[in-house]
């Protein structure tokens, strides 16, 4: 059973926000939907400015389908005790393309370090139990450059697989650019090889997320 392609993924389909206190100290914890590093560092920039009178800002984040681009910032706690508990409650709920910021006010009695670990995961939790949590799909584009006469071809594939048009342009030589999610794929491109004077061109990048 190894060749089964696993094409989705878990993320959060909007914004949402939950409050955590813990011996006055307040934990501002918002999850966001994220698809770049860029999208992040802009986000991060407006609440840093937003919550500039905060003691600290601290945040972690996962991209990709495959969950391997992430990190965890503790923005001046104990090293630990803050980026690294919100990212494990994004790993315990299997979750990516999500940033999830935990803004603290100190309420004046120290919270040790156990204290911080267990508040910071707890606002985390919360937060990510106000979001809906959805399922995509991870998808691939083909393009394909084919002669007029052979439409109706490319037309009934398109129609059996059910693929969304990116784009298409029909002259003497005509171009389709179809995105479909992964494991259907091998097929797609399997009927397209087979249409008369078919050719399909490489893909330049992935559009996976």
């Amino acid at each position: 059973m190894s060749d089964i392609i696993d094409d989705t993924y878990k993320t959060i389909f909007d914004s949402a926000q939950a409050i955590y206190t813990e011996k006055r100290s307040k934990f501002i914890a918002i999850a966001f939907p994220v698809t770049t590093r860029e999208e992040i560092k802009e986000i991060i920039d407006v609440y840093q400015k937003k919550y500039y009178d905060a003691r600290h800002l601290c945040y972690a984040y996962m991209l990709g389908h495959e969950r391997k681009d992430f990190r965890a910032n503790d923005n001046g706690e104990p090293s630990g005790t803050a980026g690294k508990p919100i990212l494990g409650q994004i790993n315990s709920n299997e979750l990516t393309n999500i940033l999830i910021i935990v803004v603290r006010y100190f309420g004046g009695i120290k919270l040790g370090t156990s204290g911080l670990i267990v508040a910071y995961k707890e606002a985390a939790a919360e937060a990510i139990a106000q979001c809906e949590i959805i399922e995509k799909t991870v998808n691939d584009d083909i393009k394909v450059m084919f002669e007029y006469p052979f439409m109706n071809d490319i037309m009934k594939i398109v129609k059996d697989l059910s693929p969304q048009i990116i784009s298409q342009s029909y002259d003497t030589d005509c171009n389709i650019e179809l995105r479909i999610r992964r494991s259907v794929m091998p097929a797609l491109r399997a009927r397209l090889e087979k249409v008369e004077t078919a050719r399909i061109i490489e893909d330049e990048e992935d559009n996976s997320l």
